[in-house]
Parts: C-alpha cells; sequence; structure tokens
C-alpha cells in the first residue's frame, strides 16, 4: 500500500513541475478517495483556493457522483469568469471517475 501511494507522489511531483494555474486559468485539481471525489480550481501564483466541488453533496455513486462534480465545478468557474484550465489529476489514472468528472467539466463549458 505504501508503495502505491509514494508512486502516485513521484507521478504527482512530475505533474506539478510542469503545470502551474494562474488567477486566468487555473489549475484544475482531482482528488478522489474510496467515497469521495473532490475538485478545486487553484491559482498558484498567489496560492489561494479560487473554487472547490465535493461529492459529499451530490447523489448517487462512483461514476455519476463524478459527473455531478464535474460539472458543478464548471458552473462555478462560469460564475466568474474562468473557462480555461490546466487539468491536474494528482497522479491518479485517467479512467473511471477521474474521466467522468473531466468530461463533464468539458460537457458543461470548460476548456482543457
Amino acid at each position: 500500500m505504501a508503495q502505491k501511494i509514494s508512486k502516485r507522489k513521484r507521478v504527482q511531483y512530475r505533474i506539478r513541475k510542469k503545470i502551474q494555474g494562474t488567477a486566468n486559468k487555473p489549475r484544475l485539481s482531482v482528488f478522489k478517495s474510496n467515497k469521495n471525489i473532490y475538485c478545486q480550481l487553484i491559482d498558484d501564483l498567489s496560492g489561494k483556493t479560487i473554487a472547490s466541488a465535493t461529492s459529499k453533496d451530490a447523489n448517487g455513486a462512483g461514476i455519476d457522483q463524478a459527473k455531478e462534480v464535474g460539472k458543478s465545478i464548471a458552473e462555478k468557474a462560469s460564475g466568474m469568469n474562468i473557462e480555461k484550465v490546466v487539468f491536474d489529476r494528482a497522479g491518479f489514472v485517467y479512467h473511471g471517475r477521474i474521466k467522468a468528472l473531466a468530461d463533464a467539466a468539458r460537457e458543461a463549458g470548460l476548456k482543457f
């Protein structure tokens, strides 16, 4: 288990070296646990979270929850006049819930 986490951390650091969020184009960071999925829009230059969404408020389970969270974060971003983001999957494989969240955010108007 510890090896799996350390491998994800290495990938996470490699990704974060290359991408950086700004106020105009924030970083969409995604974290998933066994029960929930969380995402944040982060401005790395000022070190602040602009908006966040979680599946604790969403109905359903699994992929349906992730789709709802993706739609929610896209609506919050459009309310702040943000349409472009940099996607940060945080070392998770782009599959299942992560992919569902990203696709739902794209459908709701975010570009990345």
